[in-house]
């Protein structure tokens, strides 16, 4: 059931003018200054792919100003062993994701509110739930992990159904990692960011269970950049 408290309206204003900031932050960001930060994050990823070799992973297509860059799919799938998988968001009509595997620039079509989604055969949303390896996108996240979305709540729905130990990782542009997000009860955070200056930066969303950094991700270091990056 809908929360009306005032709290609660005072924490959507909250997000709703913070996004308003990031978003014209983004535009203001020259077509030079994407370009290279999305070499930088790719980098990163790509790295990190390689050294968990996963079986599944999932991502997106950054449009716009999303950090990591259109080719972010392909590059990630160059990066996965042979018989790897990379999975895609279909946006559903009640903004739930379903997931379908990207074989390639040609596989994409257009889709509602910007996105660009695969045509093959949909694996349903429980398919998020195999991946070794989320990479999912947000205007900012904050040091605890929590993340602010456009609003629509499809990353938070697909983020219920993972594992505790599932590396979650947002591509950031620099300046995007704050230290707090004002926060509703159906947010849940992720475990690791990337941004052009930094790198691959874990954070406090370690799991209950004292799980602590996940497998092959090493602990950030006073910079935040992870050893090998």
């Amino acid at each position: 059931m809908p929360d009306f408290s005032y709290g609660a309206e005072v924490t959507h204003v909250a997000k709703r003018d913070m996004r308003i900031a990031l978003l014209a932050r983004r535009r203001e960001l020259s077509a030079e200054a994407r370009a290279a930060a999305a070499s930088d994050i790719q980098a990163t990823l790509v790295a990190l792919v390689r050294r968990l070799c996963p079986a599944r992973i999932t991502a997106y297509v950054p449009v716009g100003s999303e950090p990591g860059g259109p080719e972010l799919p392909e590059v990630l799938r160059a990066a996965l062993p042979p018989d790897g998988e990379l999975l895609l968001p279909v946006l559903l009509p009640d903004l739930d994701l379903d997931w379908a595997a990207y074989t390639g620039p040609d596989c994409l079509v257009a889709a509602g509110r910007g996105m660009r989604e695969p045509t093959g055969p949909r694996l349903g949303a429980g398919a998020i739930t195999e991946a070794g390896l989320v990479v999912l996108p947000a205007l900012a996240v904050d040091l605890s992990g929590l993340r602010l979305g456009r609003g629509g709540g499809s990353y938070d729905r697909a983020l219920a159904r993972l594992p505790e130990t599932t590396l979650t990782v947002v591509p950031l542009h620099d300046g995007e990692l704050v230290s707090s997000l004002p926060a509703e009860p159906h947010d849940r955070p992720v475990r690791a960011v990337v941004t052009p200056a930094e790198g691959l930066r874990t954070l406090d969303a370690a799991p209950p269970s004292g799980l602590g950094t996940p497998p092959g991700v090493a602990p950030h270091t006073s910079a935040g950049r992870t050893g090998g990056e």
